[in-house]
């Protein structure tokens, strides 16, 4: 089926500024969505209020407003531009519940305007949960016992005649706002009051919570002949009772049989029937029970969420592209898959590889936050690692977090080391942002995968495979010693994703020894392909992850080129606003004849999109992944071509950080030294001093000693701010000589 002609011109709504559980992965679903209506000759007009996103560049849409997305703002800007067409399901779920209420208010009827994507209907069917909870009964799916209520009194005899504990969710909300699980009477009418007040209808659902189930996602698509498609299945690390944007996820699932998998696909393509959602993507939840195999859906999400972005950058497959084209009418058949050229898109992506996400949270910004994970989104970013397992995945994934550890297995180093028994199995027990490296160091002590996941609730294959890590780093503990390692057992303990870092600090030795005694063996990084089909067809987009085989696919190249480092893990302080300035340098190198190639590990982003640059690798950003870039980077010049340099004053604090392991000739812009001077506290003080420059009294210190006298100087109140940090992080006002102590030791721990 043609794309439609019967519309001209498109409303995009964006998803505003960021928040948690609405982040940038919308402003790559919805500039990916604007550059493929405009693509088709239909003119875009853009809403979004948010100034650091890639999608309200002026070239992105035809007109672009930055302006409240407010439905009063909304109405005004439709009247005025008259668009055929409002596409909402791009723009996360301010997009979603501003089209509603577009919807309600007549507008959208009143001037002609039709919404694509998802029909207002099936927004409603899938976001309403009474109505969603009815529809899945309409075809036979089993869902939660529950109820609904509107007011708090009715939410208690609902809780009452379920039984505890419950779980609330509101409808029309996002990243589990005003959701919790409550144990008894009191609690629950505290989350109930808040779970009223966070919907915009006044909706809780009231469920049986079925924390400690298995949970997984299937992310879906279906057109308007009726084609449906699994991009991608997730399985969450954790059971269910933390939020998935909180959880460990893996991809493609892990645990299911072919059999459960091929049932669960036939109930996500029944729920999008059911529901009415006609063209795009999806999101659908699903917990089992890990006793019996009992099978529940949770919920959908008719639109592109962060999943997506996940689900696209773990397979190749652009969702938030190719939903955009369903939109105004293509099939799934129709549509070319942009890395093999040769296959549709209602070609299922098939992955030979795992791909690992871990959510980054900033409680050390909020003092006072208890860092306990839950029904409620906390996350506010996230890394991703493709590695051909789990363990080389998970590990790359670890060190990708910027946290201090070089990997998953840490030895010595584990920041639970000196916790005693009780209080180590209290951590892995409970949901916090670190109980990943509680696991490492219970399991170091001898403990039983049987025991763990009994206790933990996740599942023994998951706890197998940590437990098998942990045999290689006790291999490499006991006296393995890496001088003696051949080329065959350095490939394996690489396999197992250890990186040079780590089996440093394993084995006693200095790491640039180490990495010198892998390559005299022989043994270098190779480079595979994401190609969305497991090597079937030739992929001719070059989109890369490291591991450790016989043969690189970094294809040969006689143009000259240069590195972006991108800037990791959103948090506070590093978002949005440095992944489009490494977008903009890979769009002006790419105008000025050069090839761009990005390094980056954030599925959210427009950088780690597969067409803004050359060539992406996605990668951890530390001194020994980025080296390996660079290493295949020179290998794959031919003709004369050259690396010309590496730009690290683009991505924040992350690039800045990894200057100095990059050879002073690469680093392209601000030198090395002028780095320096500018986050050096000293260097900066040393060049105020020599300019006449006025300072607050004040003193470097690396030692509680030290700034104990710099204090018997000066005096309380002080400021301590540590150096190359970004968003103000760790600094803080101190006023007596125990918070100076607290302070210090939080800074020169190796994980503060």
């Amino acid at each position: 089926m043609p794309r439609r002609n019967d519309i001209h011109s498109i409303m995009v709504i964006g998803s505003g500024p960021i928040v948690i559980g609405q982040a940038c992965e919308f402003d790559y679903s919805g500039t990916q969505a604007c550059q493929v209506l405009r693509e088709e000759g239909y003119r875009v007009v853009l809403v979004n209020s948010n100034p650091a996103t890639i999608m309200t560049d002026p070239k992105m849409a035809d007109v672009t407003y930055v302006e409240p997305l407010d439905a009063d703002v909304l109405t005004d800007i439709l009247e005025r531009e008259r668009p055929d067409a409002l596409l909402p399901t791009l723009g996360g779920q301010t997009a979603l519940n501003l089209t509603m209420e577009l919807v309600a208010r007549g507008v959208t009827e009143r001037l002609g305007i039709e919404v694509i994507g998802a029909r207002p209907e099936a927004i409603s069917t899938a976001e309403d949960r009474e109505l969603f909870k009815a529809a899945m009964s309409d075809i036979g799916l089993a869902v939660p016992e529950s109820g609904f209520a509107h007011d708090v009194e009715s939410a208690v005899r609902i809780a009452l005649t379920i039984g505890w504990p419950i779980i609330i969710r509101p409808s029309f909300i996002l990243g589990g706002a005003g959701t919790g699980i409550a144990h008894n009477e009191q609690d629950f009418r505290q989350l109930a009051h808040e779970g009223i007040a966070a919907s915009p209808i006044g909706e809780i659902l009231v469920e049986k919570s079925i924390a400690g189930w298995k949970e997984y996602e299937l992310e879906v698509m279906r057109d308007v002949a009726d084609n449906c498609v699994v991009v991608c299945s997730i399985e969450n690390f954790d059971p269910m009772g933390v939020h998935t944007g909180d959880s460990i996820t893996v991809a493609p699932a892990q645990t299911l049989s072919d059999v459960e998998f091929q049932a669960m696909r036939d109930d996500a393509f029944a729920v999008l029937r059911r529901v009415g959602v006609e063209t795009g993507g999806s999101n659908v939840q699903f917990a089992v029970n890990p006793l019996n195999g009992e099978r529940l859906v949770i919920e959908m999400n008719p639109r592109v969420s962060r999943s997506s972005a996940l689900a696209s950058k773990a397979t190749g497959f652009p969702i938030a592209k190719i939903a955009a084209r369903l939109a105004v009418g293509y099939t799934l058949d129709e549509i070319r898959n942009d890395i093999t050229k040769v296959t549709p898109a209602s070609f299922e992506p098939v992955i030979d590889y795992v791909v690992t996400k871990i959510p980054r949270w900033a409680f050390e910004k909020l003092p006072g936050a208890t860092a306990e994970l839950g029904t409620r989104m906390q996350s506010v970013g996230e890394v991703m690692a493709i590695g051909r397992n789990f363990a080389e995945s998970l590990q790359k994934a670890a060190r990708s977090l910027e946290q201090g550890r070089a990997g998953f297995a840490l030895g010595a180093n584990s920041e639970f080391a000196h916790f005693d028994t009780t209080s180590l199995w209290h951590v892995c027990e409970m949901a916090t942002p670190d109980r990943l490296f509680a696991l490492h160091e219970v399991l170091l002590r001898g403990a039983s995968v049987d025991e763990v996941s009994e206790r933990t609730g996740i599942d023994p294959w998951f706890v197998n495979q940590l437990a098998l890590i942990v045999e290689r780093e006790l291999e490499l503990i006991n006296g393995a010693d890496p001088r003696a390692f051949d080329a065959r057992r350095w490939r394996r303990y690489k396999q197992w994703g250890f990186s040079d870092p780590q089996i440093a600090s394993l084995t006693g030795l200095d790491q640039e020894l180490v990495t010198r005694l892998r390559r005299e063996c022989g043994v270098v990084t190779t480079f595979k392909t994401v190609d969305t089909c497991a090597a079937e067809f030739e992929a001719t987009t070059p989109y890369h992850y490291s591991t450790y085989e016989d043969t690189t696919e970094v294809a040969a190249s006689a143009r000259d080129r240069v590195i972006i480092l991108g800037s990791g893990p959103n948090r506070i302080g590093q978002g949005i606003e440095f992944d489009y300035c490494c977008v903009h340098a890979a769009m002006v190198l790419r105008d000025m004849g050069f090839e761009s190639v990005m390094v980056n590990c954030n599925p959210e982003t427009v950088s780690t999109d597969y067409s803004t640059s050359d060539r992406l690798y996605f990668e951890p950003l530390t001194p020994e992944d980025v080296a390996e870039v660079i290493a295949a980077e020179k290998a794959a010049c031919t003709d004369g071509a050259r690396v010309l340099g590496v730009i690290v004053s683009l991505g924040g604090q992350t690039p800045l950080k990894l200057s100095h392991s990059i050879d002073d000739s690469l680093i392209l812009g601000t030198s090395v030294a002028s780095i320096d001077a500018a986050e050096d506290r000293e260097l900066w003080s040393s060049i105020c001093t020599s300019l006449g420059l006025r300072q607050p009294p004040g003193g470097v210190v690396v030692s509680l000693v030290q700034a104990r006298s710099v204090v018997k100087r000066i005096g309380f109140p002080v400021l301590v701010r540590p150096s190359y940090v970004l968003g103000g992080r760790a600094m803080e006002i101190v006023y007596d000589d125990a918070s100076l102590s607290r302070v210090m030791e939080d800074l020169t721990s190796e994980h503060g």
